[in-house]
């Protein structure tokens, strides 16, 4: 079980790590802080540096049962089990997907509807809303969204029983999938006074650190069906 030291911590850059076992393409640790593909944010790609200095790249990376695996190049150099490696990110790439999955938090709490499916991207994220008789605006949520982070809301995990999930049952905003179960504890990421859903992803401290986005586009996606996309408004 490789042990997800970017759950409690999102802004772990890198840490070192024992190699657990190595084949082609795929490198598994006895801990990472790499995030693996899911819940619709991509994995982290980044590099694993042996001990002799010389660098492995990370393409992506994935959930394989309890082990969360990096993959490489088919024909990279591997490290030997039990070597010791240092595990960094491509910080850059993680940190615009931490602003865009916090975003769509707040995206949730502009548009209360239900979420029919979303993704999360360095340049672009999107949410699919299920919206019944709703109209959205674009510039309305556009406004909406960049009050709630100047307003600067804290954010921050926290996890709860499966039972106390089963007895709140509006956390899940997600219409067709459900969170992962059967550890016996759920993750819920919380944006103070705006949001709270089951959510693994990786996010920043504070909606301040988002800043400014617009919604570029909404399309439709169906008779009920509206995606909303965002993006980030750099300076």
């Amino acid at each position: 079980m490789t042990e997800e030291l970017f759950r409690e911590d999102s802004y772990l850059r890198e840490c070192s790590a024992e190699v657990a076992s190595a084949e082609p393409g795929r490198i598994v640790l006895d801990r990472t802080v790499f995030y693996p593909r899911g819940g619709g944010q991509p994995g982290d790609t980044g590099t694993l540096v042996l001990p002799d200095g010389s660098g492995i790249d990370i393409l992506d990376t994935v959930k394989d049962g309890s082990d969360i695996v990096h993959i490489c190049a088919e024909n990279a150099r591997l490290p030997a089990p039990g070597a010791t490696v240092e595990a960094r990110i491509d910080w850059a790439r993680r940190y615009r997907h931490m602003r865009m999955h916090t975003c769509l938090h707040l995206l949730c709490a502009v548009v209360p509807c239900g979420v029919t499916g979303g993704q999360v991207g360095a340049e672009r994220s999107r949410l699919d809303f299920d919206i019944g008789e709703m109209v959205l605006d674009k510039d309305h949520i556009t406004a909406e969204l960049n009050r709630l982070i100047e307003e600067d809301h804290p954010v921050a995990p926290r996890w709860i029983t499966d039972q106390e999930l089963d007895a709140s049952p509006d956390l899940v905003r997600t219409m067709s999938v459900e969170p992962p179960r059967g550890t016996g504890r759920v993750r819920l990421l919380e944006v103070a006074g705006v949001d709270l859903q089951p959510c693994g992803g990786t996010h920043v401290s504070r909606t301040s650190e988002i800043g400014p986005v617009a919604v570029a586009k909404i399309e439709n996606k169906g008779k009920r069906n509206r995606r909303v996309n965002v993006v980030l408004v750099e300076n």
